[in-house]
């Protein structure tokens, strides 16, 4: 660096006369650093790097006004991104330069395998179009709405393994294929156990809560019946209602059975108990599909038998519609019998409507596909 009373320019050989900028910018520069020795080092640091940011800032500057004779940046790639679908390449020549440019570190049994989708994919589409042209298919896919199933459980807080059961149940129906819709009734408590217990399921429910109380457990859960199908008369909900205990087992192909149902349907019902060696099946006797009779609990000739239906309310399907429709299936109204105890007039129904009634599974329903199982208070203690 030169001395500050010089005014010659630091290396004037390397820039050309006729470009006065540059030995300008080197002559600012010479003229700061060139100043004589400062007794603190800080002031010449910090007036060396702003030399020096100067100096790169002006050279940069001017730069930018020089011309070139190659453009800027590439122009190819947006053309060829612009390309009309008309004249765009097949996907066997895109996969096909795409292997050739891949390098090492590509996966080349991905690239394979989307190479061979996009072979594909472009037949399955022609072949589509030449079969909606013709207005003929191959092969009928049947797109039928299935029927929502109504699944109807009523619950009490005097049952020790109320929770362990609700879980059987949620595991069981989650296994169904939807729609499917779970209305689970229960008295109102502080307890919130089944609110836990439904909120895990993976299946689509309705929580209902009544608050009377009962005495009676049987009574109780024909009131938690009639207002699960007060609930379903109120909305409306159409579909194909079965009231389901807590302490049923199903086959599952039993609720792909009871979609079929037009009004009332019906099969057997296969009772066990934990610790006795003795099966009773409660439910119709039928022939093919038509129901000829009853299966009786007992032979006992009382007066609770005379006044008891012989259908058990687990061993009858029916389609909801009949609750706030019933003109559609040829009856009066039910609004009297509906108000009072809906459960009543299901049975009742059932048994006048003998030629609506056929009997599930439809090519014969002998078969068991529910079994019911009764654990006694000693096995539960």
């Amino acid at each position: 660096l030169s001395s500050p009373s010089s005014s010659t320019p630091l290396y004037p050989s390397l820039f050309p006369s006729e470009n006065p900028i540059l030995p300008f910018c080197f002559w600012v520069l010479s003229t700061f650093m060139g100043s004589s020795e400062r007794p603190k080092k800080k002031v010449q640091l910090w007036k060396k790097a702003t030399v020096h940011f100067l100096l790169c800032f002006i050279m940069g500057f001017f730069t930018g006004f020089a011309p070139t004779n190659n453009p800027s940046f590439p122009t190819t790639h947006v053309i060829t991104s612009n390309r009309s679908p008309e004249i765009s390449p097949s996907p066997e020549e895109i996969s096909g330069k795409v292997s050739e440019q891949e390098s090492g570190n590509f996966d080349r049994s991905v690239l394979d395998e989307s190479s061979s989708m996009k072979v594909h994919e472009r037949p399955n589409l022609d072949r589509k179009q030449e079969t909606d042209d013709k207005g003929e298919t191959g092969n009928e896919v049947n797109l039928t709405p299935q029927r929502l199933v109504i699944v109807v459980t009523p619950t009490s807080d005097k049952d020790d393994l109320r929770g362990v059961l609700l879980r059987k149940m949620a595991n069981t129906l989650s296994l169904v294929p939807p729609p499917l819709l779970w209305v689970v009734v229960e008295s109102q408590s502080e307890s919130t156990e089944v609110s836990d217990i439904l909120r895990k399921t993976n299946v689509m429910y309705r929580h209902l809560v009544f608050k009377e109380n009962f005495t009676d457990v049987e009574i109780e859960m024909d009131h938690q019946r009639n207002v699960a199908l007060k609930h379903i008369e109120y909305h409306r909900l159409s579909g194909i209602v079965h009231f389901a205990s807590l302490y049923n087992i199903y086959d599952l192909s039993f609720f792909d059975e009871i979609r079929a149902i037009e009004v009332f349907g019906t099969w057997p019902m296969a009772f066990l108990s934990a610790n006795r060696q003795k099966v009773r099946i409660e439910g119709p006797v039928c022939d093919s599909s038509e129901v000829v009779g009853w299966h009786l609990k007992n032979l006992n000739n009382s007066e609770d038998d005379a006044t008891r239906s012989p259908v058990h309310i687990s061993t009858v399907g029916f389609n909801s519609s009949i609750l706030w429709d019933p003109e559609r299936w040829g009856r009066l109204s039910s609004a009297q019998h509906t108000s009072q105890n809906s459960i009543k007039f299901v049975k009742e129904e059932v048994l006048e409507e003998e030629t609506k009634l056929k009997g599930v599974p439809q090519d014969g329903c002998s078969k068991i596909m529910l079994w019911n199982l009764h654990i006694p208070r000693i096995i539960k203690g």
